[in-house]
């Protein structure tokens, strides 16, 4: 999927979608739960969505929060802290501290289990292989 050069230019849902790789649903969805920092302007003449630069970069973190795992709730949590302003600095940094040794945890299982499969499978390749030798 081709994407496009950004700058200062303003983009419709669509083009947001293709920029972003949501659906122009999930972004209207994104908007109605109230997990954009700012409202989404709208046209004037037709009343269209727009969105621009700083709201690309937003939904971008808003996609690595939920690849990590962070519910909904705490999403939408750290948007309200910075809807506030720079005197909520504090709780974000506690939220995104959290939410970060949540996933370093994950991550260690994960790892764990990787560990265990490679093994598993060190095991049968080298079980193949003295099965060829004794053939």
């Amino acid at each position: 999927m081709e994407k496009l050069q950004i700058r200062d230019e303003l983009l419709t849902i669509q083009q947001m979608a293709l920029v972003t790789g949501l659906s122009a649903h999930t972004l209207r969805y994104y908007e109605r739960a109230g997990l954009m920092i700012q409202s989404v302007g709208r046209d004037e003449a037709n009343g269209y969505r727009y969105y621009t630069q700083q709201d690309v970069i937003w939904i971008e973190f808003l996609k690595r929060l939920r690849a990590t795992g962070m519910p909904i709730h705490d999403i939408l949590r750290y948007t309200e802290l910075c809807r506030q302003g720079e005197h909520t600095i504090f709780a974000r940094l506690q939220l995104l501290k959290e939410h970060r040794s949540r996933v370093e945890e994950h991550l260690s299982e994960v790892e764990h289990h990787l560990s265990a499969i490679t093994t598993k499978i060190a095991y049968y390749e080298e079980h193949r292989l003295n099965k060829v030798r004794t053939s």
